[in-house]
């Protein structure tokens, strides 16, 4: 009940608002009609009879356009009609104009022996009132697309943060459970090791908890994320596997997305192979130089593992990629080389 008395109430107000903005704009047409249009051989009360003349005639093909022809016509793309009658309110305001002068000139002005040129007064009524109506519509059109053009901004971003919120939902419980997975698989065999996972689990925890709720992260918080995230993997995956993790030389303060590398490391960890005969490898490069960061990381994997064909495109690597469409849109590049006995990933970052 009080949505709709403020809904009802609300209502007024905002026509009342639509009518005042209206009636200001021209007043402000009609006073700079009067003041740049003035013509030097007529006293001041001629031209602002003049004028308001043809404000009349302005204002009623402007709403007749605005109010049917365009939302009716045009963006329905019916312009045979649309220009049909578009051109017919012009000349039949300057056909009714023709009278109208003559009746101001005779009996407003009272010019003793007027001379009317019929022609003449149509044609420049007709030529003023439609430069001066496409001038309003074309004001009109820009401003009502430059209003929706922002509103779709908005939405899309809005859209996007909806988006981003929602990946990252995805991909914090995924993390979670394997993290507390590695922790209690190794509860029972030290409680050395057991209390150190659980400190690196912690921080890893706080830094997804508190440090991530924001677009941009400086490069060296992420990549301590990521060591971490890397000894906790060592220490429980076989020691057949071997992890090198390289970074090249990186100076000042680089911002990245937060928890957009860990998506392909994780997915290395989970798919790396655990042959006998040969050597089983995950291999990270980040280097960064002239405003372009390049991540790198391959891992080696059981021949077994081309059988499964959606093992490369899971969820997590899926989140991945929409993230970079969201956040770095054309502003970098993702190369994904699905070999035999090896997956690699290469994504390129620019002007960073």
């Amino acid at each position: 009940m009080s949505f709709c008395y403020l809904t009802c109430n609300l209502n007024p107000v905002l026509k009342i608002s639509k009518i005042i903005y209206h009636l200001l704009f021209w007043a402000l047409a009609y006073f700079f009609w009067i003041f740049i249009f003035r013509n030097g051989a007529l006293v001041l009360t001629h031209t602002i009879t003049i004028q308001f003349c043809y404000l009349a005639f302005i204002s009623a093909n402007y709403y007749f356009n605005a109010l049917y022809t365009i939302p009716r016509l045009l963006n329905k793309k019916r312009y045979v009609k649309f220009g049909i009658l578009f051109i017919g309110g012009i000349v039949l305001t300057a056909l009714i104009r023709i009278p109208v002068s003559i009746l101001v000139v005779t009996y407003i002005f009272k010019v003793p022996t007027p001379h009317f040129d019929l022609l003449t007064i149509f044609v420049d009524s007709f030529i003023n009132i439609l430069f001066w109506v496409l001038c309003i519509l074309a004001a009109k059109m820009v401003i009502e697309k430059t209003r929706s053009q922002i509103y779709i901004e908005q939405i899309e971003k809005e859209k996007a943060t909806n988006e981003l919120n929602f990946l990252r939902a995805q991909f914090n419980p995924h993390f979670l459970f394997n993290s507390i997975n590695s922790i209690y698989g190794h509860i029972d065999k030290s409680n050395k090791d057991a209390r150190g996972m659980l400190l690196v689990f912690s921080e890893m925890l706080r830094y997804q908890l508190y440090e991530c709720n924001v677009e941009q992260i400086e490069l060296n918080r992420e990549l301590n994320y990521i060591r971490n995230y890397i000894a906790m993997q060592k220490s429980r995956i076989d020691e057949r596997i071997a992890v090198s993790f390289n970074i090249g030389e990186i100076n000042g303060n680089i911002q990245v997305a937060p928890l957009l590398l860990i998506t392909f490391i994780e997915n290395a960890f989970k798919y790396v192979g655990f042959n006998e005969c040969t050597a089983n490898r995950i291999d990270i490069n980040l280097n960064y130089s002239s405003g372009r960061l390049i991540f790198s990381i391959s891992n080696t994997r059981d021949a077994f593992i081309n059988q499964l064909p959606t093992v490369a495109s899971g969820l997590g690597i899926a989140n991945a990629q929409r993230r970079l469409e969201l956040l770095y849109p054309g502003k970098h590049e993702l190369l994904i080389v699905d070999k035999e006995d090896t997956y690699e990933i290469i994504l390129t970052l620019f002007d960073l």
